[in-house]
């Protein structure tokens, strides 16, 4: 039956719920009658009215909520870094695409190439932390980012869509128009750059301007390969196992 529902219909329960609000509060808020079951269940059409309330107070993208683009929220001050290109499953939920080092050398040339985003591997994690939000993974290449973050991990990093949301000292995915970094972010009293930090202080820092990134991704875990055993726990090794399973996925794609 979901599978039915017009994207608008999805996406509108989706910001509902995301919001927490309860479909009779969510209607007395858009003032659009006593409850939104029947938008969410397809049956009456999104009035106008409640579209652009949804713009005023949730920054909702109009086009976003009709399936016409990428962008849930419309940025109105600073610089949109979201995502280009997204992938959803079947079931309307996303899939977290990992970039390896070869694929990350070509990211920035085809950031907005859905058909270049289709040869990527994808996974999920069945784990609150990665609801309700985009999370995609990058290997790490070269020593940088030394001792926290080793050559050949991999970090995950959540979206972020505007340049102001980044947090200062907060590991970020920085994809340029050249390059992907992994760096400490830093913001500078010249509002139009930002400052990058690397761990590894054989590195200096370096400034970058705004409007010369594509996209920003902060880094809130990362997958190391290669962990010693370090006890008989089961679960522990379930985890060593599934990680090597991952790994041998990555290898042979290679």
């Amino acid at each position: 039956m979901d599978k039915e529902l017009k994207i608008e219909a999805k996406r509108f329960k989706k910001v509902r719920e995301e919001q927490n609000y309860t479909q009779q509060a969510f209607a007395e808020l858009l003032d659009i009658g006593l409850s939104t079951v029947d938008i969410e269940r397809g049956k009456t059409k999104i009035p106008g009215k409640a579209i652009m309330r949804l713009l005023k107070d949730f920054k909702i993208n109009p086009l976003w909520l009709f399936g016409e683009s990428f962008q849930q929220y419309v940025v109105i001050n600073g610089r949109d870094v979201s995502p280009k290109v997204i992938t959803i499953k079947e079931d309307n939920t996303e899939s977290i695409v990992l970039v390896n080092q070869k694929a990350a050398a070509g990211y920035p040339h085809n950031i907005q190439d859905v058909d270049w985003y289709q040869t990527l591997p994808v996974f999920n994690f069945p784990l609150p932390e990665y609801r309700n939000a985009t999370y995609r993974g990058f290997q790490v290449e070269g020593d940088s980012m030394l001792p926290n973050i080793h050559p050949n991990d991999w970090v995950l990093g959540r979206s972020v869509s505007n340049v102001t949301e980044a947090s200062d000292n907060k590991i970020y995915i920085v994809v340029l128009h050249d390059s992907v970094l992994v760096k400490k972010l830093q913001k500078t009293n010249d509002s139009s750059k930002i400052r990058l930090i690397s761990l590894n202080q054989e590195y200096l820092p370096i400034e970058v301007n705004i409007v010369e990134i594509q996209e920003l991704w902060q880094v809130n875990s990362k997958l190391t390969f290669g962990i010693d055993e370090p006890s008989g726990s089961n679960l522990l090794k379930e985890l060593q196992q599934s990680m090597e399973d991952l790994k041998g996925q990555l290898n042979s794609l290679r």
